[in-house]
């Protein structure tokens, strides 16, 4: 029979509901997902936390963190979430959204929302790509790219180049943390796992306006095996996305 004793070194965040995820194969929103309630769990957040999630992928976080959460309109979740935290100042607001969420129609609240100071976390997850709605092209779409609504793929004249968020975003006076990461190894989840706690602490002292982009795989939508992906998003992805912080407080 044996002595020795067993000691757990790893396990899920407790704010972490125990049921099974619904995201394609290769897809980063769990791991996100896991990432958010680390930084819940460290900060004692889970009893005044607030999600405000955008349309898209994510729009399901209510069934993975056990906080309390508002839906928004499409691209809505900074005006949203900016309203929760002037009549709840004590709570700890963050929003959850995607790229075509965050970039394309919310393009004017995530700006304004920044340059105003307004004191919440952004969760932003970067796939290049609309992933709920059927594959079209986003703002963070990249040149070259197919999709549904470029078949023979991006092209700059006409279409535009992807928008870099998180050097926009670092541009603001008002903007108190600003970094993008990559979910596609374990040294840039660490790293990821890293930012996301210094994105929470920004709001928790107060700091103000503070975003975390994360890279993110749509296998599906890039027609790939989780495998391909991962070896696009250390290859095209990182390339056209720098990886940084842009803003520290």
């Amino acid at each position: 029979m044996s002595t020795v004793a067993e000691k757990i070194i790893f396990s899920a965040p407790s704010c972490l509901l125990q049921n099974t995820f619904h995201f394609c194969p290769g897809c980063h929103h769990g791991l996100v997902h896991r990432l958010a309630g680390e930084a819940i769990d460290e900060f004692k957040l889970a009893d005044k936390a607030i999600g405000v999630i955008g349309v898209g992928c994510g729009v399901f976080l209510y069934d993975y963190l056990a906080v309390d959460c508002c839906e928004a309109p499409h691209g809505r979740a900074p005006a949203v979430a900016s309203g929760l935290k002037r009549a709840n100042p004590e709570s700890f607001v963050f929003t959850y959204q995607g790229d075509g969420d965050l970039a394309a129609i919310g393009t004017s609240e995530i700006i304004h929302t920044a340059n105003r100071q307004e004191n919440i976390t952004v969760i932003f997850v970067n796939n290049s790509v609309y992933g709920m709605t059927g594959g079209q092209m986003a703002p963070t779409t990249l040149p070259g790219q197919k999709t549904t609504t470029t078949p023979l793929g991006r092209k700059p004249a006409g279409d535009g180049y992807p928008m870099r968020m998180a050097e926009l975003i670092g541009s603001l006076q008002g903007t108190a943390y600003s970094a993008r990461v990559s979910c596609h190894d374990l040294k840039h989840i660490r790293s990821a796992r890293k930012a996301m706690k210094r994105a929470f602490q920004a709001q928790v002292e107060n700091r103000g306006f503070a975003m975390i982009e994360l890279l993110s795989a749509c296998p599906t939508n890039w027609r790939m095996t989780p495998q391909q992906s991962l070896a696009r998003m250390a290859g095209e992805m990182l390339t056209a996305f720098p990886l940084g912080v842009y803003k520290d407080f």
